[in-house]
């Protein structure tokens, strides 16, 4: 619940930055309109996002009888999560991802890298999904669009406050004057840039809670994470790289030279993730083996065809 707590206090600094950047700049009238133009565009990219991103990374659907032993891994995984069977696609990419896509469970999907299939046991695998899933539970694809609707419309304020010249529409100038004016437009967009990120870290994090409880055992995922931040940084994502907006929906930051401060990134630390997770499990006696998969045979490489 803290989870939830945190993304709603986010979205509604979110909207309250909005408000107060809107009406300092352009009033009511040049909010007002800016607020319709960026649901407009947001509306269309939440309605056709799923079929753009997967067109964008070239992704080819997976039939049962191409993959059957990852279907019924992902089926029985759905099932767990208590959700219809989504849509699988396979990306031909070296560097190991993974992500969801969709504007609800019902018309979901799942789209793997080929180098996630072929570096990964049978369990980081089902951990991986599991997270993919637990965003499609939890609805983040529209919980994004909301916070990319907002800082959107943040954006197109700024452009507004140029045209409107600082001036509302009954004529009242910006109470900070020209020079206020141009550090709101400058200011404005990348407060609201911190906001969504900050949103869509909180969620990385609630979906690998989920996720565990999906597949059953923290350490799985834990164990995924660690061989994709490992095999990310040699392995170049060229698609990715060639349309870094969508990089805040792989379950791992796939582009590379991204070194920067944490603020600055939509997902967050790795060894962060890793850490919570393996807080999660229960510490296993030391004669014991570990879990193997409910999905079939356990600890294979490669075990797709």
């Amino acid at each position: 619940m803290g989870g939830y707590l945190r993304t709603a206090i986010l979205l509604a600094g979110l909207t309250a930055l909005f408000l107060a950047i809107g009406y300092l700049l352009g009033g009511r009238q040049g909010m007002v309109i800016a607020f319709l133009v960026a649901c407009a565009t947001n509306l269309w990219s939440w309605w056709n996002s799923d079929r753009v991103v997967l067109s964008m990374h070239n992704a080819e659907p997976i039939a049962p009888e191409s993959a059957p032993r990852l279907y019924r891994l992902v089926e029985g995984l759905a099932q767990r999560a208590g959700l219809p069977m989504p849509a699988l696609y396979v990306i031909h990419e070296d560097q190991p991802n993974a992500f969801a896509t969709g504007r609800n469970p019902e018309n979901a999907a799942v789209a793997v890298n080929t180098g996630l299939l072929n570096l990964m046991s049978e369990e980081e695998v089902a951990g991986v999904v599991a997270h993919e899933l637990a965003h499609i539970r939890h609805r983040d694809t529209l919980l994004m669009t909301l916070t990319a609707t907002l800082a959107g419309a943040i954006g197109m304020l700024a452009q507004f406050g140029f045209l409107f010249g600082g001036r509302s529409e009954d004529g009242r100038r910006n109470p900070f004057g020209p020079i206020g004016a141009l550090l709101l437009v400058i200011v404005g967009p990348i407060a609201a840039m911190l906001v969504q990120m900050a949103i869509s870290r909180s969620r990385e994090y609630e979906a690998d809670r989920l996720g565990a409880e999906i597949c059953g055992d923290p350490r799985w995922l834990a164990s995924g994470l660690q061989k994709l931040e490992h095999y990310k940084q040699g392995l170049v994502n060229h698609t990715a790289e060639a349309h870094p907006a969508s990089a805040h929906m792989f379950i791992i930051n796939p582009l590379s030279g991204m070194r920067m401060d944490s603020l600055f990134t939509t997902h967050p630390s790795t060894e962060e993730r890793i850490r919570r997770l393996l807080a999660m499990a229960p510490p296993a006696p030391a004669w014991r083996q570990p879990a193997a998969s409910p999905w079939g045979t356990a600890h294979r490489r490669n075990p797709w065809g």
